[in-house]
Formats: C-alpha cells, structure tokens, sequence
C-alpha cells in the first residue's frame, strides 16, 4: 500500500490541477461560443463597409509537396480578391520530387504564382528558414503564410485583409483551419474533433477574454513591417508560430481570431505520421518555454503574459492532470491505494467528465458537427484519444533533456485526398 499521506496530498493536487482547466476552459469555452455571434456581426459590418484592401504576398514554404501543390495553388487563384493586389510566392526547399515543375507549369499560364528555389547549400534547414529567405521576394506589405496542403476557401484573404485594414493595432490576423480527411479513419475523425475544440474554446475565447490568440502554421495575414521589427521567424524554432506569437505580443501588437476565414488543410493518417508531428509541437513548445520563461511577464498588460505562459505551460499542466488521474484510478481499482480524503469524489469526477463532453459537443455545434456518431466519439477520446498525449510529452522531455537532441525540421507526411470534404 501506498503512504495514505502522500496519496492524499497527489489526490488533492490532481483534483485542484484538472478544476482549475475544467473551470478556466469553461470560461473561455462561454466566451468563445459568444464570440461567434459576435464575429458573425463584425463580418456583416466589414462587408458593408468595404475597406481599401491591401495588396498581398502569399507566400507557401514547400518541400517534396508534389502531391498537393497543384491543388494548393489552384484554389489560391480562385480567391475572391482583387488579382492586382495578390501574388503567390512558393519557396521550394529542396524538393527532390515534381514540385518545382508542377509551380513552373501554373507561373506559366498565371504570372501572379512565382516560383523560388532556395540554393541547395541552404535547403531543407526547416520552415522558419525557407520562410526568412522568400520574405526577400514578396513585394507587399502584408504577407500571407499558407502550408503546401492547404485549400482556402475564396473569401478566406477577404476577410482576413479587412480586419487587418480596419484595426491599426493588428500585427495579425488568423483564420481557422478546417481537417479536409476528417472522414478518412479514426484518427482523422479524432484529430478534428480536437482541432475545432482548441479553435471555439482556446483561440475564440481567449481573444474575447483577453485580446490573444496565437498564431497556426498557415492561414494567417501578418504586416511586412512587424515581421521586420520582430526580426523574421526563429530558425531555431520547430514551432515557428507559437514562437512568432511570443514576439509579436512582446512588441505591442495584437493577433486576433477570425473564425469564417477557412482553409482546409490535411491530417495525419496514420498514428505513426501523428505522433511525429505531435512530438515536434511538443519539442518546440519546450524551445518556446525555455526561451521565454521569464520573459512573457514584461508584456504588457501583465494578465496577456501570465496567459501566454499558460499557454506554453499547458503540455505539462494537461501532462500532469491526466497522469495523476490514470494514477489514481488505476490503482485504486487495484486496491492499492484508497483516498482518505472525504468527499463525494465520485461524483465529482462524472461532474467534470460530463463538462468535458458538453463543452466540445457545444462548440461542435457551431460547425453543425454535433451528430450523435461524434458525440460518441468525444465522449471516448478521453480514454483514448487523450491518453496519447502523455507519450507525446514524456517524447518530447526526453528527447529535449535527456538525450538533447538537435532541433530538425521534420515535414508532416502528405496523402492524396480525393472528396474527403
């Protein structure tokens, strides 16, 4: 058995740790839920307006993407802005596939998509690297960052280039990512379920709550001139934008989430395609962690650094609660240890399972997605889906700690989808 004392004192930690996200994503959850109607209005008021629009450099970092690069490009020559003001820069980094050539036949026929190769000394050093380098091609003063595999949908731009005309304090403005292979297996479906969550509850509602959002890896809008002053992406970083994000709010400027810009991007596939990617996030949160520990605490107004620490913190805070909760139940089913302390944690524990269900199935709701089959769905991935998590962090600890491994770029793997919309 078990000390009882020790026991106790991990129950009531762990009790204290999963309240204290179960209430505080709660809160964000109501705020992020109001916000879309809120949005909704601002989008109706943007497009009654008509702001002058800004003339844009989309720029797409692409390594080996032949097998969606043609379909990329297609659907960012359908956008609904005007085409004087857009160009497309691709950064070909070292692709040892068609890449190259399927961007030359579309520059051919469209002199809107232009094609850079990065010289072959310079190639494949990672996304933050071949973005540094295309920033010298693009002639706008806004830069749009899409990934290879993504399909915007024609407003996208649109609407995220009105926000940013309207609102001088912007040095962003994200849109939300949609899983364009949802249907394709388990994993997708689970993968999509937690990407809309984390977009209504995590970006929506700390951007009602407190002005921050953080930036994706694509469908965003960011001022030439604020990536200037920040000094361009951090080629150190395997999580560029969660590390660009840091920057931008240490220099005074806003990112603000805007949920009717969409673009669908792919998934993983498979669990071993996921887990790389995942183990990647994880080890460039720690890059992020260690790099601005301290230092978020200088942003000012103080409550947006404490909640940009929380953000980089929240592997590990999500890490233990789930950890001390697998514990404890484990072996407590065993007979190995028994909590002493009273109460009716029964109860308490089907109160925050339930939470947990109701506020994913509620923000499902905004994306006509709360069908019985994903309600389902969420109500399991807490013993599944979730659990994988741990594996994911306890990777990246040792991987970062232990072994201090050189931070290398690893692309996720593309699939060819077909109609998985």
């Amino acid at each position: 058995m078990f000390s009882h004392l020790i026991i106790d004192y991990l129950f009531v930690f762990s009790v204290i740790v999963i309240w204290f996200m179960l209430l505080y994503q709660f809160i964000l959850f109501l705020l992020g839920y109001l916000y879309g109607f809120r949005a909704e209005r601002q989008r109706r008021r943007l497009e009654t307006a008509q702001p002058d629009l800004p003339a844009i450099s989309i720029m797409i970092p692409a390594h080996n993407e032949a097998l969606v690069i043609t379909d990329t490009l297609n659907s960012l020559l359908k956008l609904n802005y005007p085409p004087d003001r857009l160009e497309i820069v691709v950064v070909n980094d070292g692709s040892t596939d068609t890449t190259a050539e399927q961007v030359e036949a579309i520059a051919a026929r469209d002199n809107r998509v232009q094609l850079h190769n990065v010289p072959l000394e310079f190639a494949a050093r990672g996304k933050s690297a071949a973005l540094n380098r295309g920033l010298k091609f693009c002639r706008h003063d806004v830069v749009a960052i899409f990934d290879a595999d993504n399909v915007p949908d024609p407003d996208s731009i649109l609407h995220l280039a009105r926000q940013l005309a309207t609102n001088p304090n912007l040095g962003a403005v994200i849109g939300k990512f949609r899983c364009v292979n949802r249907k394709r297996n388990l994993l997708t479906r689970f993968i999509n379920l937690e990407s809309l969550a984390f977009q209504w509850i995590v970006q929506a509602g700390r951007w009602r709550l407190l002005r921050v959002a953080t930036l994706p890896g694509t469908n965003y809008l960011i001022r030439r001139s604020v990536l200037e002053e920040v000094g361009g992406w951090d080629e150190q970083a395997l999580t560029e934008d969660a590390e660009m994000s840091i920057r931008i709010y240490k220099a005074g400027y806003l990112i603000k989430f805007v949920p009717y810009a969409i673009t669908w991007e792919q998934e993983p596939e498979t669990l071993r395609v996921w887990f790389k990617q995942r183990t990647r996030w994880a080890r460039g949160n720690n890059y992020v962690l260690e790099k601005y520990f301290t230092g978020v605490f200088k942003i000012r107004p103080r409550v947006i650094g404490v909640e940009l620490f929380y953000s980089m913190a929240v592997y590990y805070i999500f890490f233990v609660a789930i950890l001390l909760s697998d514990f404890l139940f484990i072996t407590s089913l065993l007979g190995l240890t028994s909590i002493q302390v009273p109460g009716p944690y029964g109860e308490v524990w089907f109160f925050a399972y339930v939470l947990f269900v109701l506020e994913i199935v509620i923000a499902l709701s905004r994306e006509k997605e709360d069908s019985l089959f994903n309600i389902l769905l969420i109500a399991l991935s807490y013993f599944t889906y979730c659990q994988l998590w741990i594996f994911v962090v306890l990777k990246g600890v040792w991987d970062d700690f232990v072994l201090k491994r050189e931070h290398v770029w690893d692309k996720t793997q593309r699939f060819k989808t077909q109609g998985s919309t």
